[in-house]
């Protein structure tokens, strides 16, 4: 039971020693990435669930089989203050440049680069820390109109038509997806449309909080046509402990049935909390099996470890009527809660809480997963709220 054997990896994004229940979406994939790479059309994946379900491994998994497949990848992370030009335009700079290398005729990546950089002088982008040039005139007319809904498309356009020419699809990968403003998003879903009107190879696979099918589907009626919304969610039992048994069987260990079970009830099948779970039962167990008194030693270690780091980093962003308003929701369990029942618990009409709830979609807390209702995109920060805010004082 040494340490450096521990086969677990709680982390943002560390890769889990076995990725399972994910093997419909890859499939997927799979078949996006074949189809496109052949001009066959194909609708591009948005890929959503709560915290801690593992989208960003699922992401960095999908740039390997785009690799595998032949593709050039651009793989981004969107955040609450960075543009998306400013995060597209370095990474299509590089790809254009690699594209010009490749042996053979044509010159429409050099042609895509003319366009990248009338695109970078109309939206001018403050790509802060970020600074690169252009040895090219800019292509005039394309990209250049400094409206992100026309030139996006335009730009986007060309560098398929560059990779087209080489025999190369692109796979362009976005996490976080949901930061980005309502024009960008509607630029994007534009872009996307212009690639699968004109069969070029080139693919969008991104990921973000349950939001996203909505704000997709408000930002371009047609977006529900354009791509498939896989929900990742929370492991099944059986899968959330083979993610359990597999990597410590690997290394001569394993669970008893009843520490399996109680990890499962415990993490609700939520893969990152999988992975911490199995992590701290690995490092204070003395001997194989991990047994179930290991598990509630671990569970202690661990509720600190989150409190102190995974949830309290998202605690520290929010105002103090935003904690009372998410303490309030707590008060009723891990949701769906009726936006009603919380005015009730607050004593306030329902309309006043509008802004404060607006607020907290915004930072990505909470999402409404129907019409007057209101859920955590935490999972088991119900928990925590009541850990951190023990007496509710029901007032706002």
């Amino acid at each position: 039971m040494e340490s450096n054997r521990n086969p677990f990896a709680p982390g943002a994004g560390s890769p889990p020693p076995e990725l399972v229940g994910r093997g419909e979406v890859l499939e997927q994939v799979r078949v996006l990435l074949g189809r496109v790479k052949n001009h066959r059309s194909e609708k591009s994946l948005l890929l959503h669930g709560l915290r801690g379900v593992g989208k960003t491994v699922l992401l960095n998994e999908i740039e390997h089989l785009a690799q595998e497949n032949g593709y050039k990848t651009i793989l981004v992370e969107a955040s609450e203050n960075k543009s998306l030009p400013a995060l597209l335009a370095p990474q299509l700079r590089k790809l254009l440049f690699s594209l010009d290398r490749v042996a053979g005729a044509g010159n429409k990546a050099k042609i895509a680069l003319a366009a990248l950089k009338g695109f970078i002088g109309a939206i001018r982008i403050n790509t802060g820390e970020i600074e690169f040039s252009l040895d090219t005139d800019p292509l005039v007319g394309v990209g250049d109109s400094g409206d992100l809904e026309i030139d996006l498309p335009d730009l986007l356009a060309a560098v398929a038509e560059a990779a087209d020419e080489r025999g190369i699809a692109v796979a362009l990968l976005i996490d976080e997806i949901q930061y980005f403003s309502a024009k960008e998003l509607s630029a994007l879903i534009m872009a996307m449309h212009r690639m699968q009107q004109k069969s070029l190879p080139f693919v969008l696979v991104g990921a973000g909080l349950p939001i996203l099918p909505g704000l997709a589907g408000e930002s371009k009626s047609y977006a529900e046509r354009l791509f498939s919304f896989p929900v990742i969610g929370a492991l099944s039992g059986p899968d959330a402990m083979k993610a359990l048994q597999d990597p410590v069987q690997r290394e001569g260990i394993e669970f008893t049935q009843p520490a399996l079970r109680s990890i499962v009830k415990k993490t609700q099948g939520y893969p990152y909390f999988i992975q911490e779970w199995g992590y701290q039962a690995w490092n204070l167990a003395k001997k194989s099996p991990i047994g179930e008194s290991v598990i509630e030693e671990a569970s202690r270690i661990v509720k600190k470890r989150l409190d102190e780091n995974f949830f309290k980093v998202r605690f520290d962003r929010l105002t103090p009527r935003e904690k009372t308003y998410l303490r309030a929701m707590a008060e009723s369990g891990p949701g769906p809660i009726k936006t009603s029942s919380i005015a009730d618990l607050l004593k306030v009409k329902v309309t006043s809480l509008g802004p404060v709830r607006a607020s907290l979609i915004k930072k990505g807390m909470v999402y409404s997963p129907s019409f007057g209702d209101m859920a955590f995109t935490v999972p088991l920060f119900d928990e925590f709220m009541k850990r951190a805010i023990p007496n509710f004082m029901g007032s706002i």
